[in-house]
């Protein structure tokens, strides 16, 4: 990387672990279509407790809805919570001034959307696309930041014969490579990946995935990946969160997974993922997701929980520790016993239901 264009590190973020830390995160919506008088709103994230470490990848798993992408904002200062605090090198991010929150995270953390085709600009040529965040930062020179963009280029593989066209006239994988190599303009320390693949043909997601692998490594990057893809996520991550109706109810070392498993929601999870290899029957739940907009008393997952029972509805479960790894945590009162296979849980399941 060049290193006049790299972002003025200073010693609050270079030296700080972690980098990124959320607490007691809330993200309130008024829900849409109620109405003048609509007093509804959507509990689109609750509670929401994360530490990012230097160097970490944390994959974020689950259903459509569950606050994923709402939490993948909060991160990367989209998004304001409406409680709770967003911290970048030890800073509360949302009692700085707001120049310096964009120096600081625009300078700090890349983005990386979900559909490409969207997320850039179509009337800018790709070299635009990329200095772009290079000229709105005034990092180096002129010159200095079309040598950064050619960086760039060849950073995420693309050739040089693309510079000047725009992202129309790519492919979507390329495309991609484009959105990746924009994110990685500033040389920040954290990359947050919203569902980088979904919107890409099977034939080049595998590619898209070795890459941000590659780069991960080459510039020692921490990178949260978000996706619904849970085991995409269990071969990217070092650790995986599992989400449900906004709230965090379990986060395991990827090594783990998926028979460390304790939350039966993360086990539902894996066991419902096709597996030409070992195919498995998913564990039945028995409903369907409740509302955001009217989350179910206690334990949020407990309408569907086999396992659940009164104590579950009257009190949230507060988050307990594997006694066997330190740093596997989960919200369930009835935990899976580790190890347990899906069979056994599947005939539970059905047992109860």
């Amino acid at each position: 990387m060049t290193a006049s264009l790299a972002g003025p590190v200073g010693d609050e973020i270079a030296g700080a672990a972690p980098i990124l830390e959320l607490t007691g995160v809330h993200v309130v919506h008024k829900a849409r279509g109620g109405g003048m008088l609509s007093h509804d709103r959507v509990y689109a994230l609750t509670g929401a407790d994360l530490v990012i470490a230097p160097g970490e990848t944390v994959g974020v798993v689950g259903e459509s809805g569950c606050g994923k992408s709402t939490m993948a904002k909060v991160m990367v200062g989209l998004q304001r919570p409406t409680a709770g605090s967003v911290r970048f090198g030890g800073e509360d991010v949302w009692r700085m001034s707001g120049a310096r929150r964009r120096r600081t995270i625009g300078g700090h953390v890349g983005m990386i959307f979900q559909d490409p085709s969207t997320a850039l600009n179509r009337r800018m040529p790709i070299r635009q696309v990329l200095r772009d965040p290079l000229d709105v930062h005034r990092r180096g020179s002129a010159a200095q930041r079309d040598d950064r963009v050619a960086e760039l280029m060849n950073l995420v593989g693309l050739p040089r014969s693309v510079a000047d066209v725009l992202p129309s006239q790519l492919s979507g994988g390329q495309r991609q490579r484009v959105a990746i190599a924009r994110a990685l303009a500033l040389g920040p320390s954290l990359v947050v990946a919203d569902e980088p693949t979904s919107a890409l043909d099977v034939s080049v997601r595998a590619q898209i995935l070795n890459l941000l692998l590659e780069l991960k490594a080459t510039l020692s990057l921490a990178l949260v990946f978000v996706s619904h893809d849970i085991q995409t996520v269990k071969r990217m991550s070092d650790r995986v969160v599992t989400m449900y109706l906004g709230r965090i109810v379990e986060s395991a070392p990827a090594s783990l997974l998926p028979l460390g498993a304790r939350h039966p929601y993360t086990r539902a999870l894996f066991s419902a993922t096709p597996s030409l290899i070992d195919p498995t029957e998913p564990i039945p739940l028995i409903g369907p997701v409740p509302s955001a907009v009217h989350p179910p008393s206690g334990c949020p997952f407990r309408t569907r929980c086999w396992r659940a029972d009164e104590r579950c509805a009257s009190e949230m479960p507060p988050m307990s520790t594997d006694p066997g790894a330190g740093t596997h945590e989960f919200r369930c009162y009835y935990p899976v016993p580790a190890g347990t296979e899906d069979a056994e849980l599947i005939a539970d399941a059905r047992r109860r239901g």
